[in-house]
């Protein structure tokens, strides 16, 4: 692995149980083992960033520094040009509740109260990897747009998934097979662009 202290295992500096098992997918077929940030039981980092790629370096060095492992982050959300971008880095606290839940059925309803029928929206996804042996980071992004759909379809993905459409698609992110999300999401295509650097 290009510049990075141990190619076979990578921290992923995420306590999202969907996206940990997302990522894990990805890496699996490079060989890659994925190390879930929960079995370490450290706290989440403040998310102090203005971006993505500010808070996904942030998660990745946290926890890079706090294992000793090199790691990978994942700093990812719904931008709805409707709502001027939001909820954008703030979509998984868009989310919660009163009681700090999270709630994406609540979230959906706010989103379509604020914005109307079939509002344009896209997804980022930014994904940094931290070495911290080496103090080396790099970051890739990946997006996708679409419309959003309401009410919500299929139960499959996680987060605002059953309520995003791709371009040129008729099925939600949420009415489709991992596999097939993988292939054409904004993770998937910030993944291309890291796996495409780690073949260098």
């Amino acid at each position: 692995m290009l510049q990075l202290s141990d190619s076979s295992r990578l921290l992923i500096a995420s306590g999202n149980a969907g996206k940990v098992s997302e990522i894990s997918a990805l890496l699996t077929p490079l060989g890659i083992e994925s190390i879930p940030a929960s079995q370490f039981n450290l706290p989440e980092p403040e998310e102090t960033g203005k971006t993505f790629a500010e808070n996904s370096l942030i998660k990745a060095k946290f926890y890079g520094e706090k294992t000793k492992i090199v790691a990978l982050a994942d700093d990812s959300g719904l931008c709805v040009e409707a709502m001027n971008g939001e909820p954008g880095i703030h979509s998984a606290r868009f989310a919660l509740d009163e009681k700090g839940q999270k709630n994406f059925p609540a979230a959906f309803k706010k989103i379509a109260a604020k914005t109307g029928e079939n509002p344009r929206a896209y997804f980022i996804c930014n994904l940094t990897l931290f070495d911290p042996e080496k103090n080396f980071s790099i970051s890739f992004e990946g997006r996708v747009d679409g419309i959003l759909t309401f009410p919500p379809r299929g139960d499959k993905g996680f987060g605002y998934d059953p309520i995003f459409v791709k371009d040129g698609m008729t099925k939600t992110f949420g009415e489709i097979d991992a596999e097939e999300k993988d292939q054409i999401s904004h993770r998937g295509e910030a993944f291309k662009k890291l796996i495409s650097w780690l073949k260098i």
